[in-house]
């Protein structure tokens, strides 16, 4: 599994990443985590507002801090 946190590196980008590392950590799924911070590439994802994830090249939250019980969703849904 291929997870991809975009944003410029902001105390939010920062905690999403804190939030999905700790998802993985607890779920035990293997996954590869990747911070984005590229604008182009984070626009090639449609997304133009941080910060974000992406799960398998799915974008599945914009703008906010997901709940930790979302990204378990995530990991174990794809």
């Amino acid at each position: 599994m291929n997870i991809k946190i975009l944003g410029t590196g902001c105390k939010k980008c920062h905690a999403v990443e804190a939030v999905v590392k700790e998802a993985v950590g607890e779920t035990g799924v293997t996954a590869s985590v990747e911070k984005v911070t590229d604008a182009m590439e984070i626009a090639s994802y449609g997304v133009f507002g941080t910060s974000a994830v992406v799960v398998d090249g799915t974008v599945k939250s914009v703008g906010t801090i997901p709940a930790k019980d979302d990204v378990k969703t995530w990991l174990k849904n794809g």
